[in-house]
């Protein structure tokens, strides 16, 4: 009688250990995440400042990124004027086209895309650059040689992400106006008077700041997912590679939701 007791309490605590193991494991990473990104913050402010890797970083995360920034800028410009041009022709106010077009991509469009650009160019190399740091010990060296790791690879990445963000979302608003303007006037005939003065009506400095801090916000939460995978991946090539899909994946999700509440507070002030 004593041993089936015992059977059915273990067998309890097994199912109950079942049922919290995937709630402790969430407030895990959730914790770890905050700690190492706290810490990021800390040394940002804190001497010795690694200007050259800085500077590489910021090569990295946005000059390296302006190619596929621009081009796909170009291409969304292009298609969201071509729709809203025909879409409006049937109302006969195709000339409200070019600001519902600027005021589009400086709230929305620029900052969303131009960061999911990032993340899945910079994003996921940032991951896997530091997974495969930790996976081959080169993390445990600089520890070794009385060097911070989170002072040395993960600060300047988190800072040239902010700081690259709104850059890369001043370059596809314009470069998508670029392209939408060829389409709406040059392909299109809407008249580039009325294209021109409806963008300066209607287009706000409140649109652009909103797009300038979504991107710099985006850069924060982009560079914060991807090396907090990269920093703690493990087991070998495949961890690697399943940190860096972890850190995609996390971070375009983390844009969308953050889009939202951005949104939603930028547009009540």
């Amino acid at each position: 009688m004593a041993a089936l007791e015992e059977t059915a309490n273990g067998g309890a605590g097994r199912s109950l250990a079942t049922l919290l193991r995937a709630p402790i494991g969430l407030l895990e990473n959730v914790g770890q995440f905050v700690l190492l990104t706290s810490r990021t913050v800390t040394w940002m402010i804190r001497p010795p400042y690694r200007i050259s890797q800085l500077f590489a970083a910021m090569d990295f995360v946005g000059v390296q990124s302006i190619f596929i920034v621009s081009l796909t800028g170009m291409f969304s410009g292009m298609v969201l004027a071509l729709q809203t041009t025909n879409s409006l022709r049937q109302f006969g106010a195709e000339g409200s086209v070019g600001a519902i077009v600027a005021i589009s991509l400086s709230r929305e469009i620029a900052p969303v895309f131009s960061a999911l650009m990032v993340t899945a160019r910079a994003g996921s190399a940032m991951a896997a650059e530091l997974g495969n740091m930790r996976v081959t010990e080169q993390i445990d060296a600089l520890v070794t040689m009385g060097v911070s790791p989170v002072q040395y690879l993960l600060s300047p990445r988190m800072l040239a992400s902010v700081l690259m963000g709104p850059l890369l979302c001043v370059l596809y608003g314009c470069v998508g106006m670029v392209g939408a303007y060829v389409v709406a006037v040059k392909w299109l005939g809407v008249d580039p008077g009325v294209f021109t003065s409806n963008i300066e009506r209607y287009l706000e400095a409140k649109d652009f700041w909103m797009g300038v801090t979504k991107a710099a916000v985006f850069g924060f939460l982009v560079s914060a997912i991807s090396c907090n995978q990269g920093f703690y991946a493990s087991g070998g090539a495949r961890g690697v590679g399943l940190a860096t899909t972890r850190a995609v994946v996390q971070s375009a999700v983390a844009l969308l939701i953050a889009n939202y509440f951005i949104t939603d507070w930028l547009t009540e002030l």
